[in-house]
């Protein structure tokens, strides 16, 4: 008989990898393939509630621990990282998509101010939560090892933007996810992950490249 309670309180390793095909592979393709994609947000809040929900209640898991790190960043890394994303992400709106190039600074200031103040929080905030900690936490018993579980992290990462069906987006998505999971693994800070993340998207969107994470462009395959 057991004396250790909390063993019970443990989920198993098939749980584990129940739940990890569910919610990392399973809803990403029935968002991207059955809902129209005016119900994609309402599935991506539905999904993200339930993540918040699985992390809170994982073993072991405190939301205190969050705030480790919080201050292990430098803004001359972060100026860096600003400037060749700008760099980047401007190079590949004028080749692609030329007249979508920083319209939303010169047509609808207001709206992009609304995304810059809203971005971080609502978006960048939450998918950090979702592909840092309750990746890493609750089904690090399952993961692959070093590198490897990086590498997996920025490809489920990238996986959970199907719905966009872009291979550009796919690729951006990848780089992102292995760099905010350097920043959340490596450098032992959720904050700075998000940080990163918020950057990111607000250069985005502030440029133009926000056509391609707009629900209302999406153009399924089939």
């Amino acid at each position: 008989m057991f004396n250790d309670l909390s063993l019970y309180n443990t989920p198993s390793e098939r749980r584990l990898k129940l739940e990890f095909v569910l919610f990392y592979l399973a809803a990403p393709v029935f968002i991207a393939v059955f809902l129209p994609p005016t119900m994609m947000f309402q599935a991506l809040f539905a999904f993200t509630g339930l993540g918040l929900a699985l992390l809170h209640f994982t073993p072991d898991f405190r939301w205190a621990e969050l705030r480790h790190g919080w201050r292990d960043w430098a803004w001359r890394e972060l100026v860096l990282f600003a400037t060749l994303m700008l760099v980047l992400c401007v190079a590949l709106i004028y080749l692609l998509r030329p007249e979508a190039a920083f319209f939303l600074l010169s047509q609808r200031p207001e709206l992009l101010a609304f995304i810059w103040i809203g971005y971080p929080l609502v978006s960048a905030l939450p998918q950090e939560l979702l592909f840092r900690p309750l990746f890493f936490r609750r089904y690090g018993a399952i993961l692959p090892q070093g590198a490897r579980a990086d590498i997996l992290n920025a490809a489920i990462f990238s996986f959970a933007h199907l719905m966009y069906w872009s291979w550009l987006v796919a690729l951006m998505t990848f780089a992102g996810g292995l760099l905010f999971s350097w920043a959340y693994r490596q450098r032992g800070s959720f904050v700075y992950a998000v940080l990163l993340h918020a950057v990111a998207g607000n250069i985005l969107f502030a440029v133009g490249m926000g056509v391609y994470f707009y629900s209302g462009n999406v153009v399924r395959p089939f």
